[in-house]
């Protein structure tokens, strides 16, 4: 109950004082690139629920939704504004509203395609028992470093010792992660189990 309160009172502050910022950033997408601001994408979430996950679009209007992550800047699917908006992380903020409505949380494993939910194993699913969340343990400690498997080991660990303690420090590390070059935002590898059926 006070993880979720603790939600509402900082997901509706962000919203209030980012409101305009985020007004300015949807007219930048619109005027910059063909397409909708916002992309809406379907994702797994608490207790295996499926809901719509919001972002500022990032990438072209005519790519496949549910394509590979950019590996890199030179992704040429990437819009030259979205290049910046992934870089600063700042894509993700629509999805304070998600955080609002309960559908997210500030801290959590990162939501899912259903499709990946389906291959996870009975530990992995672990990370079901919590609302996904705007950055997560696997995202402030390795993010784009990381394979998938990896990650995955990460969120069942954030869900067997997840305190508020421990969301605190998720969230200072996150927010150190966005200072230049702290971070890598694209994906080195994805999954070893894919690169071992590859070689």
């Amino acid at each position: 109950m006070l993880k979720r309160l603790f939600d509402i009172v900082a997901s509706a502050t962000a919203l209030i004082i980012g409101g305009i910022p985020m007004l300015l950033i949807a007219l930048a997408v619109r005027m910059t690139s063909p397409g909708a601001a916002i992309f809406c994408q379907r994702r797994v979430g608490w207790r295996g629920k499926p809901f719509t996950m919001l972002k500022f679009r990032t990438m072209r209007a005519d790519v496949d939704p549910y394509g590979t992550s950019p590996h890199s800047a030179g992704d040429d699917r990437l819009t030259p504004l979205g290049r910046f908006l992934r870089e600063t992380s700042l894509d993700e903020l629509p999805q304070l509203r998600n955080i609002l409505a309960g559908q997210m949380s500030l801290v959590g494993p990162r939501p899912l395609y259903e499709r990946q939910a389906a291959e996870w194993n009975q530990r992995q699913r672990r990370r079901l028992e919590v609302r996904p969340g705007l950055t997560g343990y696997a995202q402030a400690y390795g993010r784009g470093a990381m394979g998938h498997e990896q990650k995955l080991e990460m969120d069942v660990y954030y869900v067997e010792h997840r305190g508020f303690l421990l969301d605190m420090k998720i969230i200072l590390r996150t927010l150190v992660n966005l200072l230049p070059g702290r971070s890598r935002i694209y994906e080195q590898r994805y999954s070893a189990a894919k690169e071992r059926e590859t070689d």
